[in-house]
Order: structure tokens, then C-alpha cells, then sequence
């Protein structure tokens, strides 16, 4: 008998090249691939919805793109003189498209830009320019391209024969002093990323570097599988600064969340040792983990305690695959919502959901108040969603139930057009006497019993500060959606307002989209630059291999743990 099966040991049952095979997929019909085969003549009959820059998948030449109605959803069509015809999804809800559209705003961008063009060639030269609308909201730092996983649809770690990037202590400072001396509006928020970022050896030094530069806020982009097995770790990254965990999970299942499934019980019981919160990020795949949403959140609602959101990302297809393929895994921010609603029989429905610019009056109107910038989400209306989720006598209850989201941001939009060009002493007036009318948007009688929701916005609003949006956001858990694009669904009018960026060693900071759909231009090569060959690395570092790097995991050793069973044996559902 053969003791090896697809990296599958048979004697002792442990697994290595984790995840490295996409899960078995759920069949659906192909009646969504109808919107795909349009004719020319067909798709210039349709409402058209918008205009915009865009680029050829194949070539990635600039090219003319027109996003149109077709039935519920919105495409984007786009024609290279070389290549022909692509048609993708762009948003599979039109109504919820408009509805999100009406939040959009420019934001003020950054002062003293690293480059000044007319945007002519844009995407090719970027790295921010003049004209890019946000400042950095959140910015990513690659901190190692090693990670112990092979994930099948990863476009970022190192495989074998790769050069390894890794910068040193002293380029990391550069890059934080850099990031905090933007202007108006220092980059706040920080996310050390990979690969995977607890490889690193020196992994305290760095969070504690960060946080002496002046970031409020520190997460880790983790599968936390190597926090699971080593609470010191976690114990010790929170002592030095980490606020949360950016954990990958993909589902409940061990089909659909092959990743870390095994290793969730232990990593959940590090976090709450150390009191670091956790945010679940699943990649939603159509097919292969979409039927599993509405179990996510009802997962980080029976750890409450420690979760404090999940913030689904459906799937970037970056990089060349086969038409059919990507058509039947496309899915986009409306199409992860209705799924929603469907799981969580219809406690979250698409009503409850508000883009992130939305927040925007809501920013103006503090600033007013307090005559200072302050951290500005002015990202595209279709990039991002969210909403908050409440418990209340063991069941879910979004917070538009009880708070009238759409009559607060509309009213503050008209205040703001009050406060408009008034001196300070009259707008700080002004804002407080408005500040005293947000109770009318509060239904008491159905808000939860447990928690002075009121309170928790009046601090907000009054004190604005990091500290009391935090303490808001440990009473609930937080439902995000980011749809990352790739070359299919490229929209320069996204990236202009992008604040999620990319801080590089050499000063340059990109947008997340530009870094890592043109990776030939941007992140590759960048990070190239900063690597050691494989014998270079292999010579400071002789006892490493990239095999050795690969975390093995034993099935049976874990699923007989008392951690495991009492973390999926008996979940509550919130839903019924």
C-alpha cells in the first residue's frame, strides 16, 4: 500500500503543501453566463450606466470602458484593437449600485505628491500623484514574501527558486517616518503583511518600531497558524503594539477552509490570552465557499468576544485563466450580499448595507466641529460596503433596525452645507446644537436592551477620537465587503480613490490595485530589488530551505483536542 496520497500521509496522517489544490467545487447552472454573450449590436441597445479608462487583460494597453445595464446587473465592456471584446460583472445589483452611488465624494488627497502628471498615462506611472483623491487610509507593509502555505489561488509568496524579500530594521523605519509624515493627514492605520508576516524573525522589533513612529492602529495579515501554536507570540506582539489579527478564513467547513480550519480552536485561544481582536477575511469564491457566508458570521457571532468583524473579499481573478472559469467564479459585492440575505434568512438584507463613503458627511461634519482634518474614507462608492451587527436576546440584529443610517448622513449633509464657509467659533455652535438632534435617528424601543447605543455615537461624534470608535466597535461585530479589481474589472476611477496603498522601501507608495494587477511593473519588480537571490539567502541562512518553511499539519491529532470540539461541536445559530 502507498503511504503517500497527494501530499496526504497515510500512516500518521499529516498533510503537507497545505491548501495547494482548489476544494471541490458546488455546480451551479450556467444561466448567469447569458450576460457574457451579448453581441455588440445587443449591449449598445442597454442603458449605459458610466465611462471610464480601463485596460486589455491580454496586453494591459489603456483602452476606452463603458459600464451598462444589462437586466440587474452592471458589466463593463471594453475592446482591445489587438485582442477583441471583454465583457465582465461589475456590480450584479443595479438598483444597489445607484443606491451606493449617490454616497460618493473626493476626498483631499495627499499634500506634496510623490509625482505631478495629467494622468495621460496612467497606471504606468504611478506612485501617489497629483491626482489621486484619498489620502493612505490603510497602508500595507510587506514585511516577507515567506509564508508555511501554498494556497492555490495566491499570487504572493515565495515558491522555490524565488528570491526572498526582506528588507531590513532600518528600511522599515524609513518607510514608517515616511508614511507618518504624510500630509494633511498622517497614515494612522497599519497592516504588516506577506506572505507571512509572523515568519519574519524580528517580527516584535518591527511592530515595536511601528508603533514608536505613531500608528494608532496595527494589525497582522495572518493565517494565525503559527499564533495557535505558540501563545508567547501572541502574548508578546500584543505587548509591543498589534491591535488585531487580519485572519484568513475561508469557511466553517473543512471543504471550504482547508487553509487554517484545524487550527481556528487554538488560534481563537491565543487571541483571547493576549486580548488581541480578530478580523475573519474569507476570499469568497463562487462555487467554492459561497455557500458557507451567512455560517462565517454566524461563527464570529459565537466568539464575539474576540471577533470583532468579518470582512468578506470576493475574489480578485488577477492574472490569465480560462473564460469559463472566471465567469463562473466571478463574484462582486451584490452578488456576496444576496448571499447573505439567503444564509441568514434575511436578518442581513441588502437595505442594511451602506458604501464606505457614506461616512463621508459624517467626517466634514467633525471637522467642522473641531476645525481639524480627520481621516477621510473617500474611497470609490463600488469598492467597499459595510454594515454593524448587534446581539440582543441571542439574535442578530443589523444596526439599521434601530438607527436610521440614511436620515443621519442626510441630515449632517445638510448641516454641512450650513457650516460651509462659516467662521470656526460659529460652526463649533453650530455643530454642537446639531450634535444634540442625533437622538431623533435612534429608535430606543428596538435598539438592543444590553447596549446605550446613543452613548456609544455621542462619544464618537463628541470625543471623535480612535479610543471611543473603538469601544463602538467592541459592542458589535462589523460586516465588511472590499472587492479588490484585477484586469478585468479595472476602473481607473477606482484606483484615483483608492486609500488602501502599498508603502515601498524606495518612498514609493501605490494603490493596492495598481501594485498587484500590474506586478510586472509595480510590486514584482519592486521587491525584486530589495530581495536575495535564492544562494545569497541560502548563504546568510544555511540551515533554510523553502521546504522547510511548509507548515505540516496532523488531522487527527488536532480534531481530537478538547479546543477543537468545543470550538465547532454545538454552534449557536443566530439566524433561526
Amino acid at each position: 500500500m502507498k503511504s503517500k496520497k497527494e501530499g496526504h500521509n497515510l500512516i500518521d496522517n499529516t498533510i503537507n503543501g497545505i491548501n495547494d489544490k482548489k476544494p471541490e467545487t458546488i455546480i451551479e447552472p450556467d444561466s448567469e453566463l447569458k450576460y457574457y454573450n451579448r453581441t455588440i449590436e445587443e449591449i449598445k441597445k442597454m442603458p449605459e450606466v458610466d465611462k471610464t479608462s480601463t485596460i486589455c487583460p491580454e496586453c494591459k494597453l489603456i483602452i476606452s470602458g463603458t459600464l451598462y445595464k444589462d437586466e440587474d446587473n452592471v458589466m463593463i465592456m471594453k475592446q482591445c484593437p489587438e485582442h477583441g471584446l471583454f465583457i465582465e460583472k461589475y456590480w450584479e445589483d443595479y438598483d444597489l449600485y445607484m443606491k451606493m452611488k449617490k454616497y460618493n465624494y473626493f476626498g483631499r488627497g495627499i499634500d506634496k505628491p510623490n509625482y505631478i502628471n495629467n494622468g495621460q498615462n496612467c497606471h504606468f506611472d504611478c506612485g501617489i500623484c497629483n491626482r489621486h483623491k484619498s489620502h493612505t487610509g490603510l497602508a500595507n507593509v510587506v514585511i516577507t514574501n515567506r509564508c508555511h502555505l501554498s494556497c492555490w489561488y495566491c499570487f504572493f509568496y515565495a515558491k522555490s527558486g524565488d528570491p526572498i524579500y526582506e528588507p531590513s530594521l532600518e528600511q522599515f523605519d524609513k518607510l514608517f517616518i515616511n508614511l507618518r509624515n504624510q500630509k494633511p493627514i498622517p497614515a494612522n492605520a497599519l497592516q504588516l503583511t506577506g506572505g507571512e508576516p509572523t515568519m519574519h524573525p524580528r517580527i516584535i522589533e518591527i511592530v515595536k518600531m511601528a508603533k514608536s513612529r505613531g500608528f494608532d492602529q496595527i494589525q497582522l495579515n495572518t493565517t494565525g497558524i503559527n499564533l495557535g501554536f505558540n501563545e508567547d507570540l501572541a502574548v508578546n506582539l500584543r505587548k509591543a503594539g498589534v491591535n488585531t489579527l487580519y485572519m484568513s478564513f475561508d469557511g466553517v467547513s473543512k471543504r471550504a477552509n482547508p487553509k487554517n480550519h484545524w487550527e481556528i480552536p487554538f488560534i481563537l485561544k491565543s487571541a483571547r490570552k493576549a486580548n488581541i481582536g480578530i478580523v475573519l477575511v474569507p476570499t469568497v469564491i463562487r462555487t467554492i465557499n459561497d455557500n458557507e457566508l451567512g455560517g462565517m458570521i454566524n461563527f464570529g457571532l459565537n466568539n464575539l468576544d474576540i471577533i470583532r468583524a468579518v470582512n468578506f473579499q470576493p475574489v480578485s481573478l488577477v492574472g490569465r485563466m480560462p473564460k469559463k472559469q472566471r465567469q463562473i467564479q466571478r463574484i462582486t459585492i451584490p452578488g456576496t450580499i444576496k448571499k447573505i440575505e439567503e444564509q441568514t434568512n434575511g436578518y442581513i438584507s441588502k437595505e442594511d448595507w451602506f458604501s464606505v463613503p457614506c461616512l463621508g458627511d459624517i467626517t466634514k461634519f467633525l471637522e467642522s466641529a473641531t476645525n481639524s482634518y480627520k481621516y477621510d474614507l473617500s474611497i470609490h462608492f463600488a469598492c467597499g460596503t459595510g454594515t454593524y451587527l448587534f446581539l440582543d436576546n441571542n439574535k442578530a440584529i443589523p444596526i439599521t433596525r434601530f438607527v436610521d443610517v440614511a436620515g443621519l448622513v442626510e441630515y449632517l449633509k445638510e448641516v454641512n452645507k450650513e457650516l460651509d464657509g462659516k467662521p470656526a467659533i460659529y460652526r463649533k455652535a453650530l455643530a454642537l446644537k446639531a450634535t444634540g438632534k442625533i437622538p431623533r435617528f435612534i429608535n430606543k424601543e428596538k435598539q438592543p436592551k444590553s447596549i446605550n447605543v446613543l452613548n456609544l455615537l455621542l462619544s464618537i461624534f463628541t470625543k471623535n477620537t480612535f479610543n471611543s470608535l473603538s469601544k463602538f466597535q467592541m459592542k458589535s461585530l462589523f460586516l465588511g465587503i472590499m472587492h479588490f479589481q484585477d484586469e478585468y474589472t479595472y476602473d481607473i476611477k477606482r484606483v484615483e480613490k483608492c486609500d488602501i496603498h502599498y508603502a515601498m522601501p524606495d518612498g514609493e507608495i501605490l494603490p493596492f490595485c495598481t501594485f498587484n494587477v500590474f506586478p510586472e511593473i509595480y510590486r514584482d519588480k519592486i521587491q525584486n530589488q530589495y530581495s536575495r537571490p535564492q544562494e545569497e539567502w541560502m548563504k546568510l541562512h544555511p540551515e533554510w530551505t523553502y521546504s522547510k518553511d511548509k507548515y505540516i499539519r496532523n488531522v487527527k491529532k488536532l480534531e481530537e483536542t478538547g479546543e477543537y470540539k468545543n470550538t465547532y461541536e454545538n454552534l449557536k445559530d443566530y439566524f433561526k
